[in-house]
């Protein structure tokens, strides 16, 4: 198998280290090599993250270059935009529509982009664009949008729901593992909708 490459991008708290390794677990299940990196920035004042996951039967790095990403899965809007150019060509993008203003947003130094979505699918790209957020409050928390965002991607790779849940509970806390299952089903089943 040739090598797969998927980014998760968002901005700092939004928990993208549990998307990673949730991501990271599935495909070593399969018995794929895994690289997963991870690119803080500023997390902890909300800049942006970006996670690396890069899988198939021998990967020597898992660092992503622009125009590699077969998938890219955005907590963002604006994050989305911002990596764009590492999505390659026929590549998905699922992106939570919800506005996370940074830092020069929120001071008054400039203005959240507008339309950012209309502007990426007039590019050609394949999105995905869903309220992750009011998903993640359906199962029972604002914090499962990375979770609902897995769940989304699951649906667009060739993994078994059992493979999916099964790591889900040897991954997630136990008092928080029937809100993450519920939150990944309601992504999964928000690809068919």
């Amino acid at each position: 198998m040739s090598v797969k490459k998927i980014m998760i991008v968002g901005v700092g708290g939004q928990g993208s280290l549990l998307a990673s390794r949730l991501m990271g677990n599935v495909l070593m299940a399969q018995g794929f090599d895994v690289k997963v990196s991870e690119v803080h920035g500023m997390a902890q004042r909300g800049g942006s993250v970006v996670t690396y996951v890069t899988y198939g039967d021998k990967v020597y790095s898992p660092v992503i270059t622009e125009g590699e990403a077969d998938a890219i899965v955005s907590f963002e809007k604006l994050e989305a935009a911002r990596w764009l150019s590492y999505l390659k060509k026929g590549g998905r993008l699922i992106v939570n529509d919800q506005q996370i203003s940074p830092m020069p947003v929120i001071t008054g130094a400039m203005e959240y982009p507008s339309v950012i979505l209309e502007k990426i699918r007039e590019k050609g790209v394949q999105v995905m664009a869903l309220d992750a957020l009011a998903l993640a409050h359906e199962a029972g928390s604002a914090k499962a949008v990375n979770v609902v965002l897995i769940g989304v991607l699951s649906a667009m790779l060739d993994f078994s729901d059992e493979v999916w849940q099964k790591t889900i509970e040897t991954t997630v806390p136990a008092k928080f593992l029937e809100l993450n299952r519920k939150a990944f089903e309601l992504g999964r089943h928000a690809v068919s909708k």
